[in-house]
């Protein structure tokens, strides 16, 4: 990975290649923003820059051995740490067990997706997590001597999804870094971190993706799936992922699409017997994709509510959604949005918490009936 391969960020790659000239590389940087926003790219095309002997004035070579194994995610001194599952033959996980479907994964899109990747990983009641045998089996590579960069790098995606033993091994570690090793932690939730660890880490802001620049990357898919590139880019908010799945008419947006409207009629119909259907059916999908439902129809919400004020220019949403929202939108206002809002958050909360789904989502339904005639 290259910085020339990360999409738009040129104020972040000028800080980074600014860095390595100066001779400040700090031992540990948090980069931390939206999702799909290209943390990850950049921090893999940050440490094969640091590693390239022949760098240039702004970007690695792209052809030396160092720059080719790094490309492969095969380079002996570069470490990832990702979420990862516990299975019946995986009692005590890391991500060296999950590396042969994390190359894959994310070489052929560096703007990964948690829920992605637990659908390729998980069953569907399982949530990722960092455990602690990962910060032990990280320690003792990192206090290997280099077998060929001059520093070893550990890319750590998800720092917030360690548990807390897990956490404050990492925490020791930051504090004594072995020599000539870098830690670049990627967060989509700073706030989950422990203060002693983001205190550890140079913090580094990324914003999304400016829709010049993705409009400028989506150009030539957009071709191939007969898309705009300007209206996927602003409806995509930043979010190289998104952006590919509304181009692709991604199938699971379109599944929460159908049940956020089917909870929404049945609760404002107050048809009972549909919303423990309904209930019983999103009980079914697993955890994850329930956290990934839950957090779609607060955003939803959202744009039905900006529908309602007549915002246009700050409303995104596709072609399907549009024509829903012009009939629905009306039923979003001043009085019941925030509570519909509190009520989504609750869910997603309780859900992530292993609640009992069935009935967290019945409680949502008859909730959903009171508040949407407001």
């Amino acid at each position: 990975m290259q910085f020339k391969d990360v999409i738009g960020q040129e104020e972040i790659k000028q800080r980074l290649i600014q860095a390595v000239a100066e001779d400040r590389v700090p031992h540990a940087q948090l980069l931390v923003g939206p999702p799909g926003n290209g943390k990850l790219a950049l921090a893999l095309a940050f440490a094969q820059y640091i590693n390239c002997p022949d760098k240039k004035n702004n970007d690695s070579c792209g052809v030396c051995s160092s720059c080719r194994k790094y490309s492969k995610l095969i380079h002996p001194d570069l470490h990832f740490t990702f979420p990862v599952i516990k299975t019946a033959s995986i009692d005590k996980p890391t991500s060296s067990d999950y590396m042969t479907k994390w190359r894959p994964y994310f070489l052929e899109n560096p703007y990964p997706q948690y829920e992605k990747w637990m659908q390729l990983i998980a069953d569907e009641n399982k949530q990722g997590a960092i455990y602690v045998d990962e910060a032990r089996d990280l320690i003792h590579k990192l206090n290997q001597k280099s077998y060929e960069a001059e520093f070893k790098v550990s890319i750590i995606w998800l720092p917030e999804l360690m548990n807390i033993t897990c956490a404050n091994k990492i925490l020791k570690i930051l504090e004594e870094p072995p020599t000539k090793t870098v830690f670049i932690l990627i967060s989509e939730a700073e706030e989950k971190l422990l203060s002693t660890i983001r205190s550890r880490c140079q913090l580094i802001r990324v914003p999304k993706i400016s829709e010049e620049d993705l409009q400028a990357a989506l150009t030539n898919i957009a071709e191939s799936t007969n898309s705009n590139p300007a209206t996927i880019a602003r409806l995509a908010r930043g979010n190289y992922f998104l952006a590919l799945e509304i181009m692709q008419n991604d199938e699971l947006r379109a599944y929460n699409f159908r049940q956020f409207t089917t909870i929404m009629r049945n609760g404002y119909a107050r048809k009972l017997q549909e919303i423990l259907s309904w209930s019983e059916e999103v009980a079914t999908i697993g955890r994850v994709r329930q956290m990934g439902f839950l957090k779609y129809c607060g955003e939803f919400l959202r744009e039905n509510f900006l529908f309602n004020l007549k915002e246009p220019d700050l409303i995104y949403v596709n072609d399907q959604e549009n024509e829903f929202s012009q009939k629905f939108s009306p039923f979003i206002n001043e009085k019941n949005v925030l509570h519909l809002f509190r009520e989504f958050e609750k869910g997603y909360t309780d859900i992530s918490m292993n609640g009992n789904a069935k009935l967290i989502f019945t409680d949502l339904g008859l909730k959903v009936s009171k508040l949407i005639r407001l």
